[in-house]
């Protein structure tokens, strides 16, 4: 029964350690996508302000040192080398910063476009219902002009027929009815009411061209993008109202409010060019994609360096062994991993005790990412390193329970010596 339970659990451990590999192995393209993800909108928001070619290269230089710092920054501890580790965070801010910074008109873009071609739109609207107000001001305007000349003119046909107007000769002067005179004043008189009526028809044409354009222009809030044929032809309207109008006035003697200037459909339908003016607006969901790309990368490129990079083959898990087994002063430190000194101590300094072999072992696993400096003197465990000494530990369990068998095998190195000696012929 237990050994049953021992067989299924060390295939649990081979699946989870397949599994946590496969993860691993994954997470190198992810770290390159999000690479490539990022520097996009870098490049995308620092070619407005630079030459592409240049943008381009310090774009990629931007990205290489996020990635080789979250790299560097995983392998060492800040208490080890505390300049190198300044240094190196020092780095990793600015290129973020860089990165975020210029990412971040891309996103903005993405986020607000919505919003920015709904802006667009009502800005035209509201420029528009601003020239039309301005056109029923002047249709005011211009009917009262007209009526005030109709009714100067009755009343100069009004005084002319009594004989009492001032321009009269003396010959007509206080004579009651219908003379000359008076036929030239009625004759003005009815000039200025005929273009009255003319007026007012010309401003009920021109009220059935702004309503049809009205209902035509309201139609535009319906979606933030606007079709090129319909925003096409509400300038056609717009043209035939604007010059309507403009041509009502001209005739009345008039003048005329300027119309609003309509942006070409290319031009209202383009995107915009980022600007520092956007961070004045600011968008912090944009910001927050910008940074999370970014962030990610982190993670995972910190991840990725933080265990180790490879398995050992056999001899350097017995060489990793046997390099455990020299130092003789392990702890448990703060972060819940074994620790040891790898200086010599006082007595083997006097006893001028050679540590050659244990140094090179640990600055080999050290090397390959098995353990990890805390400071100058001490190293601690890392994840990886625990399964190959509790195997070692196993088959070294399992040796001394079963009977030693007398014969010699010479592929079995004798001592760490020889160990490292083999490794260092192989490589």
């Amino acid at each position: 029964m237990n050994s049953d339970k021992w067989r299924l659990g060390k295939v649990l451990n081979q699946v989870q350690g397949a599994f946590v590999g496969l993860l691993r192995i994954w997470s190198i393209p992810i770290v390159l996508m999000l690479g490539v993800a990022s520097g996009y909108t870098t490049y995308y928001g620092m070619s407005f302000f630079i030459t592409p070619w240049i943008a381009l290269i310090i774009t990629i230089a931007v990205q290489s040192i996020i990635v080789i710092s979250s790299l560097e920054l995983a392998s060492i501890h800040w208490q080890a080398n505390r300049t190198r580790f300044v240094l190196i965070t020092l780095s990793l801010l600015i290129s973020v910063s860089v990165s975020v910074s210029f990412s971040y008109f891309k996103f903005y873009e993405i986020s607000e476009k919505e919003n920015i071609q709904l802006q667009r739109l009502s800005s035209l609207k509201q420029s528009i219902e601003h020239y039309l107000d301005d056109i029923l001001k002047s249709k005011a305007g211009m009917i009262k002009a007209q009526k005030d000349n109709v009714d100067r003119a009755e009343s100069e046909a009004n005084l002319a027929f009594l004989g009492t107007h001032p321009n009269m000769n003396a010959r007509y002067r206080d004579k009651v009815g219908r003379g000359p005179f008076w036929e030239q004043y009625n004759t003005l008189h009815q000039s200025e009411m005929s273009k009255l009526e003319d007026l007012n028809k010309n401003f009920q044409d021109l009220a059935g061209l702004v309503g049809a354009f009205r209902v035509d222009l309201n139609k535009l809030g319906a979606h933030s993008q606007v079709p090129q044929l319909t925003y096409q032809a509400i300038v056609v309207q717009f043209t035939k109202v604007q010059s309507a109008f403009e041509n009502i006035a001209t005739d009345a003697g008039y003048p005329f409010p300027r119309a609003p200037m309509i942006q070409p459909y290319a031009q209202f339908s383009k995107g915009f060019n980022p600007t520092f003016a956007m961070w004045q607006a600011f968008s912090w969901f944009a910001f927050a994609c910008a940074a999370m790309v970014d962030l990610f990368t982190i993670i995972l490129s910190y991840r990725l360096e933080f265990t180790a990079p490879g398995p050992l083959t056999p001899e350097e898990e017995d060489l990793a062994f046997r390099c455990m087994q020299e130092f003789r002063e392990l702890r448990i430190n703060h972060n819940d991993e074994l620790e040891f000194v790898v200086e010599k101590t006082e007595l083997e300094r006097a006893r001028r005790y050679s540590d050659w072999n244990r140094s090179f072992g640990a600055a080999f696993l050290l090397n390959r990412g098995f353990l990890r400096k805390v400071d100058n003197e001490t190293v601690e465990f890392a994840p990886n390193l625990y399964p190959i000494i509790a195997e070692r530990l196993g088959q070294k369990q399992e040796a001394e329970n079963t009977p030693q068998d007398t014969g010699v095998r010479e592929d079995v190195p004798k001592s760490l010596n020889e160990t490292v000696q083999r490794l260092y012929n192989e490589r």
